[in-house]
């Protein structure tokens, strides 16, 4: 036995490295491109992030690899999923991202900054403590074109307010001031919305009876 190791140490350093790193090198980057996308289609986050450490680390290769929009995405989900959210905003802020990606990259971008700030409280975020984590972290222009959907807007507007609502149907006077501010609305608007809003329960409520 022990002469069988002797004769497997004779071999030369580099040749080692090379047999240790041919299972990856065979990949082309398309071919590691793919894998990361199906391993991430399925949500199989373990084995994509086991996949991605595999990945060879020669300079040649990683660059090649890196350029690589899925491979990126993958290691920015694997980022995400484990916690390491100063990786995934390092992803995120240095490399430029095509549209498809933007939607689902903004909300692991978000969602993020809302854990961090949720552990620093102690506490879950009110609507209103979420609008201040997305102003003080705008999204990075890496990750978005710039636009502001007027229709989302209403509709983060919106959803603004009835999640309040469903807290606290009568906000005082510095909840409408706080409320109007990240809406963009008049803290007037916000109480007359408020107002509405209560009628409207009140008549299904009698409605009902």
């Amino acid at each position: 036995g022990a002469g069988g190791g002797g004769g497997g140490s004779s071999r030369a350093p580099h040749e080692e490295l090379s047999m240790f790193q041919l299972p990856t090198l065979n990949f082309s980057p398309e071919q590691v491109a793919s894998v990361c996308e199906t391993l991430e289609e399925t949500g199989d986050i373990e084995r994509l992030g086991r996949f991605l450490w595999s990945l060879p680390v020669a300079p040649g290769a990683c660059e090649a690899i890196n350029k690589h929009e899925s491979i990126l995405r993958a290691r920015a989900v694997v980022a995400f999923h484990t916690g390491n959210f100063r990786d995934l905003y390092h992803i995120l802020e240095n490399h430029k991202f095509t549209k498809e990606s933007h939607g689902k990259l903004q909300a692991m971008w978000l969602e993020a900054h809302y854990q961090e700030a949720e552990k620093l409280r102690g506490r879950p975020l009110g609507p209103v403590d979420k609008y201040r984590v997305r102003k003080k972290f705008p999204l990075p222009r890496t990750i978005w074109d710039g636009e502001q959907k007027t229709h989302c807007f209403k509709e983060r507007t919106r959803s603004l307010l009835r999640e309040w609502y469903l807290q606290d149907p009568y906000p005082n006077p510095s909840k409408k001031r706080e409320l109007a501010q990240a809406t963009g609305l008049t803290p007037t608007q916000v109480g007359n919305w408020f107002k509405n809003r209560r009628q409207r329960d009140r008549a299904a409520a009698a409605k009902n009876r």
